[in-house]
């Protein structure tokens, strides 16, 4: 196909979007020059224009919808295309599914020679009021001091400031919108990245489904904690309804991580409860929880009952393992199971889970995982199972050989990168593994996000 010379793509252009990449962008063609389009889906014929251009592709956004595709639906919120927090919100929601489907088989074409099995997406038990964790950045005004917390509009820095938002539960805008106020009235500044001064970095909530209570967490740019962040704490616990506990972090770094290394409790207590395969977890302030109670249940039930029909009380290894959330949940089915996470905090408040939930054949390591996989091997303790739930980076080849070593049977890979994923597959292909097959869940209903459960098989490996 004749590929045109950039400088002769016009500035305008009238075209067919053709498919979505990964990033939730429309893509057309121009004498075969691609062209990613925002806010288009597949089937919308558009004029588009074109902002960026480079040898190969060129960025572009929609002027005018001349055809609208049947996929394309009105965004329920009225912030969508200003927040950025919701890119396919205009896609009507099965097709959505069959989007972010079609992603997961573009990114293992793109590594793998075969066919690689990818399941219909499962859809999350709900598409509304489904985000219960919530991180507003927060800023003020310039000369009202008002209070300012929401999302950046999409590529910038400026903030949005959202007073509802339908995707997190309706108690979220309320207490956002009580400590926009009485932040101000305790005169407690907003923070100004550009000048780096300013209080009140971020505001972030956790929700529980399970008791409705929400855990407030005031991230400050401070050493300490001022009498005007200990009345905003108190004004917080006091006056709003089903709040479990008032935080503050101390984050006086310039750096776009929202959580510094010190949080302290001011009112309540510092955990609220979440229930997932008739387990009751604690989540705190930096606990990693997945947002989407709902589909993390539907996952966590799905891995379990696979392990259940294809195993009889078999051990598993919980690498990468949080809070132990996978090695918990697969207790009761399984012989023994074995943790290995390398954050002690997280270890800690795993102990006390464990604890509570009255779990006896749970064996918890904190360290590095590539160390741990090494002494493991070199003892030649072996696994029925290995669950991995890697950061979106993926494994290291490192941790896949030791994978592969300590495993008899089945690696069941989790993962939220279906381009890490496709990576991390093929290596472990290449050593004889087979890919059953990757089942998709959708986590993050109106974004491009999927979530993935890979089934690797073993046994030929194994055998040789």
């Amino acid at each position: 196909m004749q590929i045109a010379n950039k400088k002769d793509v016009p500035e305008l252009l009238d075209v067919r979007i053709e498919k979505m990449s990964n990033l939730g962008f429309g893509i057309a063609k121009y004498d075969g020059y691609v062209i990613f389009v925002s806010g288009a889906c597949t089937g919308d014929f558009v004029k588009v224009r074109l902002n960026k251009k480079t040898k190969t592709y060129a960025n572009a956004e929609v002027v005018e919808i001349i055809v609208p595709s049947e996929y394309r639906v009105e965004p329920f919120c009225k912030m969508q295309k200003v927040c950025g927090a919701c890119q396919l919100q205009f896609v009507e929601y099965s097709a959505q599914l069959k989007l972010k489907k079609q992603m997961v088989e573009d990114a293992m074409q793109s590594v793998f020679d075969e066919e690689i099995e990818i399941r219909d997406v499962i859809p999350s038990k709900s598409d509304r009021e489904y985000r219960h964790k919530i991180q507003y950045p927060v800023s003020e005004t310039k000369d009202s001091k008002r209070i300012l917390a929401g999302y950046y509009k999409p590529k910038s820095h400026e903030l949005v400031n959202i007073k509802y938002c339908p995707i997190q539960p309706s108690a979220c805008d309320e207490i956002v919108e009580f400590i926009r106020k009485c932040a101000k009235e305790c005169y407690v500044s907003g923070y100004d990245e550009n000048k780096h001064n300013g209080e009140l970095r971020h505001i972030v909530l956790r929700v529980s489904k399970m008791t409705k209570q929400v855990l407030v967490t005031l991230v400050v740019n401070d050493k300490g904690i001022s009498s005007k962040l200990k009345l905003l704490a108190n004004k917080i616990y006091a006056e709003l309804p089903n709040i479990a506990g008032v935080l503050v972090n101390l984050n006086s770094k310039r750096t776009n991580l929202i959580l510094g290394d010190k949080t302290i409790l001011l009112e309540g207590v510092e955990f609220v409860e979440e229930e997932l395969c008739d387990k009751v977890f604690k989540i705190g302030a930096k606990t990693f929880f997945q947002v989407n109670p709902y589909t993390a249940d539907d996952i966590f039930r799905y891995v379990k009952k696979y392990i259940a029909e294809n195993f009889t009380k078999p051990s598993i290894l919980d690498a990468y393992a949080g809070i132990t959330a996978f090695g918990i949940c697969m207790s009761d089915i399984a012989s023994k199971v074995v943790s290995i996470e390398e954050e002690k905090a997280s270890v800690e408040l795993a102990k006390k889970i464990i604890e509570e939930n009255k779990i006896e054949n749970i064996e918890l390591h904190c360290g590095d995982a590539g160390d741990f996989f090494a002494d493991q091997t070199s003892t030649g303790r072996l696994f029925d199972i290995t669950i991995l739930d890697p950061p979106r980076k993926g494994c290291s080849q490192n941790s896949l050989d030791y994978a592969m070593k300590l495993t008899k049977s089945k690696i069941i890979y989790v993962s939220c990168n279906p381009s890490t994923l496709a990576r991390d597959l093929k290596y472990l292909k290449e050593f004889g593994a087979r890919v059953e097959y990757v089942q998709p869940f959708d986590m993050f209903p109106h974004t491009y996000h999927i979530e993935n459960v890979a089934i690797i098989d073993l046994q030929t490996l194994q055998a040789d």
